[in-house]
């Protein structure tokens, strides 16, 4: 049995896995980069946000829903990757990150478009700012995003390529953003994120 198998055991719904892995070490990849597959993330106990959303992924595919990811692109090439879920035709997510802003959301937005847009305001730091977004099946990676032992860079190349659908604020709003974030940091959880 794998480890998302034991995990799925108690971990039922998307809200318990969102707090699940946010009571895990952030991977910092001290060690090197890494992509380690749900299975190789969940043993090691420390993912960043693709791992994260692997482990998402495998864990909730156990209770019927599909292993969906959102990648959100950046300015800076520093994009997020984060689990996708609809329930009673709302979206949410799942996500880990250093930045709380950045953590999974409840399943309360009208489309994958909503989804993203509650992102672009605490991705806005030094660097980053989203520029677009696309919803992908890890199956069509081509890779053992659940099990393999090795890195699965494979998923990674394939969001890279994949054509994003675009995101664009008005100037106005990202100088605003991005003088807070340089006046008081990133911006702080919202109690209506998970």
């Amino acid at each position: 049995m794998t480890r998302a198998e034991q995990l799925a055991k108690k971990l039922k719904t998307p809200k318990q896995v969102q707090e699940y892995l946010r009571d895990l070490p952030y991977n910092r990849e001290k060690k090197g980069e890494t992509l380690a597959s749900a299975e190789t993330a969940l043993k090691r106990g420390r993912l960043h946000c693709f791992e994260a959303a692997f482990a998402a992924a495998a864990i909730l595919e156990q209770h019927g829903y599909p292993p969906l990811v959102m990648s959100l692109e950046s300015k800076d090439n520093l994009d997020h990757v984060i689990y996708v879920f609809k329930q009673k035709g709302r979206w949410g997510s799942i996500a880990l990150s250093r930045d709380d802003g950045l953590h999974g959301r409840p399943p309360r937005y009208r489309s994958p478009r909503e989804l993203a847009w509650s992102y672009y305001d605490p991705y806005v730091d030094k660097s980053g700012k989203i520029t677009g977004y696309q919803v992908a099946h890890l199956d069509d990676t081509g890779t053992d995003w659940r099990a393999s032992k090795r890195n699965v860079w494979k998923a990674e190349k394939y969001l890279i390529k994949l054509k994003h659908n675009k995101l664009k604020s008005s100037l106005a709003r990202y100088k605003k953003l991005l003088k807070n974030y340089l006046a008081h940091g990133p911006i702080p959880r919202h109690r209506h994120w998970w």
